[in-house]
């Protein structure tokens, strides 16, 4: 049996060693995030102003129910015409009645033989429980009772019209004053023998009846409530509004009731419909992988970076959502008069920032089509808006260099903007409304708070997923920071190689469409490790004693060789970007300290063999990016021209070749993705460059005295 370690299958390396989990993980939840955005969507129907005169026709979308107010106002009037005429017995005779009773009592004794368990405060309280009975009776007709008990509105005071009702006077039937009796009874303590003495004096009489208005229209108002708001049909197809007509309130309550129709037509809930949104999103995913992975491979290659896309395009959804919904809840109430939601710069102005501008431009476009065919906007104006202030944002943030020049880019956004305005009013035969000057300050408002965010997130994002912008790079470009501060004092001639290295560097870079400004400012920093021993390179000594004649080859190549670790060192200390970090390990790759290599194999009589190559090699790794690597051949070539005599192009160009040449046969180029073609731009920029840095001056005469 073999003793060999099994290796595990090369799924596994790739998932392991491209972390494809994690980056299936954000494909996931960027296709998760905009499928919900496309399926919860919001249904456009314009809600014109009432009393405004609409521009256009305005048809019914769908079959639909809306509340008709008029109809209902009508069903309601003609039910509460059932409630007739409600009778009342004058107050002022029931009263006149209670008085002759009490006088009664009082004159005539002959109740207390009749009843002579009653006391005289029994009787006095039973007249004045029945007035208080008698002015709560109401009366109405046969039509009116029966319609109140139908609605379950009826109450025990309501009696029916006496028939013998003239239109003023009435003389109630017994069964009138048994019911009163046998109510009374139920509710008090009265012994029945006394409370029919008490009404009997009431009954024997004729009572004048007058109308309650006051009931009688109580009563209707009580009927009307109970009628069910009327629900009119319209067809789809029909027309709701003419051209030029003034919108009424029943057309306003039309057109929110069709808009409801539509989105509870849309059935959100089923699994048709969120499938379809599903295969739109994955169709414009897939879409964005190929692109990226034809052109941006990197950014598929890298979880950060992808993770940083991921939170962008999420963010400006969520943002674009929130929008919508305060657009059209009318949110503070100033919301209505927003018809230019500008939206799309904000991504745009982020991704050119922290990634770079293709990307932007081709995340401008999907986003614009995205958020335009998705929100509850006017389509052809959002479109328009956001695509031109997108792709000028671009424009303008392609050389950001300070965090508050993103307001000068949202400055040039809004002005660019500002003729698609007139373009959409002269479409209506239009120069100037009260809308116009709306536009003009929403969108400004949109760009502002755009402005807040972006500068408020920039130093985020650039934390939290390891992202050097150009604003960053300028930051530490300052000369007043401690490491560059330093390195000019204590190993001014490495500070100065830095300088001219940092200027090859940045047009070498530019001329393939690599990060100049990165090379640059990355280069100031990548010797910081010979601020340890700055006096064992030669750019220190100013032509003093060299120390290396006191260390024999091996020595010095360590000491040497200690800058790289030292400087990863010192950079972790003070908090440098990983990116700079990884151009101090790899400026030098894996090369030979061929100097003291050659030394070494010298003083062993020129056997190669008894000398350890490896142990006069940088530890590596090789660059691994076009900068590093750029940097790489601006470093060795700046250091060996100092060495020339005769600096010219012819000697500048034998130079960079052999050096270039050199590496690339040590395969210290393997892993940095440069090509043939532009290694070739790379060294025409270096000669020019270095040409430029090391041009010969004419020698000046001595100044003879004339004494």
């Amino acid at each position: 049996m073999s003793t060999e370690e099994k290796k595990p299958p090369k799924w596994q390396h790739y998932f392991r060693e491209n972390q494809l989990g994690k980056r299936s993980l954000i494909g996931i939840i960027i296709l998760v995030a905009l499928t919900l955005f496309i399926h919860f969507r919001e249904v456009r129907v314009e809600i014109l102003e009432l009393g405004s005169s609409a521009k256009n026709y305005v048809v019914a979308q769908i079959d639909f129910e809306f509340p008709d107010e008029e109809g209902t106002a009508i069903l309601r009037q003609e039910s509460g015409r059932d409630v007739g005429p409600i009778y009342r017995i004058d107050p002022k005779a029931i009263e006149k009645r209670r008085f002759q009773f009490e006088n009664f009592l009082i004159h005539d004794q002959r109740w207390r033989t009749l009843l002579p368990n009653s006391t005289f405060e029994e009787m006095y309280q039973g007249g004045d429980t029945v007035k208080e009975s008698l002015l709560e009776m109401r009366f109405a007709d046969s039509r009116t009772l029966h319609r109140l008990e139908s609605l379950d509105l009826l109450t025990p005071e309501y009696f029916p019209l006496p028939s013998s009702f003239n239109g003023q006077t009435a003389t109630f039937p017994e069964n009138f004053w048994e019911k009163l009796q046998h109510h009374i009874l139920e509710n008090s303590r009265y012994q029945g023998p006394s409370m029919a003495y008490v009404l009997n004096y009431f009954q024997d009489r004729t009572w004048p009846l007058e109308q309650d208005t006051l009931a009688q229209r109580g009563m209707r108002t009580l009927v009307e409530t109970t009628v069910p708001e009327k629900f009119s049909k319209v067809q789809a197809g029909m027309r709701i509004i003419n051209q030029g007509e003034k919108v009424t309130q029943r057309q306003i309550v039309m057109l929110k009731s069709m808009k409801k129709a539509l989105s509870e037509n849309r059935k959100l809930w089923e699994p048709l419909t969120l499938f379809g949104s599903l295969i739109f999103a994955s169709i414009i995913v897939l879409i964005g992988v190929g692109y990226f992975r034809m052109n941006h491979r990197y950014l598929l290659d890298s979880v950060s970076k992808l993770a940083l896309y991921a939170t962008i395009v999420i963010l400006t959804l969520l943002i674009a959502k929130i929008a919508e919904y305060m657009l059209i809840h009318n949110i503070g109430g100033f919301f209505e008069v927003i018809r230019y939601p500008l939206i799309v710069p904000f991504a745009s102005i982020l991704i050119c920032v922290l990634l770079n501008a293709e990307i932007a431009l081709f995340t401008t476009l999907f986003m614009t089509a995205i958020l335009g065919l998705s929100l509850a906007v006017d389509h052809s104006r959002f479109i328009a808006i956001n695509l031109v202030g997108g792709v000028v944002a671009i424009l303008a943030s392609r050389f950001l260099r300070k965090r508050k020049e993103v307001f000068v880019v949202c400055g040039k956004v809004w002005i660019c903007c500002l003729p698609i305005f007139f373009v959409f009013n002269f479409a209506q035969d239009i120069w100037w409304s009260v809308y116009t000057f709306s536009d003009f300050t929403t969108t400004l408002g949109f760009l502002v708070l755009s402005s807040i965010l972006i500068v408020g997130l920039l130093p985020i994002f650039e934390s939290i997923f390891d992202v050097m912008t150009d604003i960053t790079l300028m930051e530490y470009m300052d000369p007043n920071n401690e490491l560059l501060r330093r390195l000019s004092v204590e190993a001014p001639g490495t500070y100065q190689h830095c300088l001219v290295v940092g200027s090859i560097a940045e047009a070498a870079a530019q001329s393939v469409g690599a990060n100049g400004l990165f090379c640059r400012v990355s280069t100031l920093y990548h010797d910081i490790g010979k601020l340890f021993n700055p006096h064992y390179f030669t750019e220190n000594q100013m032509g003093g004693f060299n120390i290396h004649q006191l260390l024999t080859p091996l020595e010095s190549t360590q000491v040497i060789i200690a800058h790289v670790k030292d400087g990863e060192t010192l950079a972790r200390k003070n908090g440098l970007p990983q990116s700079f970090i990884d151009v101090i390990r790899e400026h030098h790759g894996t090369t030979l300290v061929y100097y003291f290599y050659a030394k070494e194999v010298e003083q062993m009589g020129g056997d190669v063999d008894a000398v350890d190559e490896s142990a006069f090699r940088y530890p590596g790794p090789r660059p691994r990016s076009k900068e590093s690597a750029i940097i790489m051949m601006a470093d060795a070539v700046e250091a060996a021209s100092r060495s020339l005599d005769d600096v010219n192009e012819t000697s500048l160009t034998a130079l960079v070749d052999r050096l270039i040449g050199d590496k690339l046969e040590d395969n210290q180029f393997s892993e940095c993705a440069l090509t043939f073609k532009e290694f070739e731009t790379i060294k025409r920029s270096i000669v020019k460059t270095l040409g430029v840095a090391r041009h010969m001056r004419i020698k000046y005469p001595e100044k003879k005295s004339t004494d």
